[in-house]
């Protein structure tokens, strides 16, 4: 799995959620809600410096941007793209296949 960060995003991140250099965001799934790609789950984020087992993580402008192992089977085949909506001032998330099984 790939976590893909833009330059737009990065910027929201940074200026909404106050991070600097070697902070960290976890991704996850939670329970309700839904995505393209699964049904009754949606994505979730937090700030979290202290990645521990991750199963993908970037670097994005000196940010830590992660999901832990333990919630492999949230994004098991995809990569996800992380871009910035500004129709709705927040993150657009783009699940995008990766032959992964």
């Amino acid at each position: 799995m790939k976590i893909i960060v833009t330059d737009r995003v990065s910027k929201w991140f940074h200026s909404e959620m106050g991070l600097s250099d070697g902070r960290g965001v976890r991704f996850f799934g939670k329970v309700y809600g839904s995505t393209p790609v699964h049904e009754g789950f949606s994505l979730a984020m937090m700030p979290d410096d202290h990645p521990e087992n991750p199963y993908a993580m970037t670097k994005k402008d000196g940010v830590n941007y992660y999901v832990p192992e333990d919630d492999r089977w949230f994004f098991k085949g995809y990569d996800l793209i992380i871009d910035y909506d500004a129709s709705h001032d927040s993150p657009r998330y783009n699940y995008v296949e990766n032959g992964e099984m």
